[in-house]
């Protein structure tokens, strides 16, 4: 699995709805003493579960893969990293399986205040 970016495509094929319930993001420690990055989970506020937009393919090598798609990052993310997976709406995640609808118009960040982020290491 590789992140890719997502900018400027349109993915006509071969979408797919990756499940998650957080992920993380790394930043240099707060603690210049500290040999480890701090690590941030983010999770959706009042949901359980989300999904991120992926796409997948298959190859000889390896079968069926997938990747997570990438965008500029969002209010939530911003201050913690320079890109973010791409988080689809609730409402959103049968249109993004459906190619006639297009990936542009699904690509997007999610409001301020969206994620929920706390420090676990």
């Amino acid at each position: 699995m590789y992140n890719f970016r997502s900018e400027g495509r349109e993915f006509a094929s071969n979408r797919c709805l990756i499940i998650a319930d957080g992920f993380y993001e790394f930043t240099d420690p707060k603690d210049p003493k500290k040999k480890r990055k701090d690590k941030w989970l983010f999770t959706k506020k009042d949901e359980p579960i989300f999904c991120i937009a992926g796409i997948w393919r298959e190859t000889p090598e390896v079968g069926q893969a997938f990747t997570m798609l990438t965008m500029e990052p969002g209010p939530d993310i911003a201050p913690y990293h320079d890109r973010q997976i791409v988080i689809l709406e609730r409402g959103t995640w049968a249109d993004w399986l459906d190619p006639a609808i297009s990936a542009k118009s699904l690509i997007k960040p999610l409001p301020v205040g969206t994620l929920s982020v706390e420090q676990v290491g």
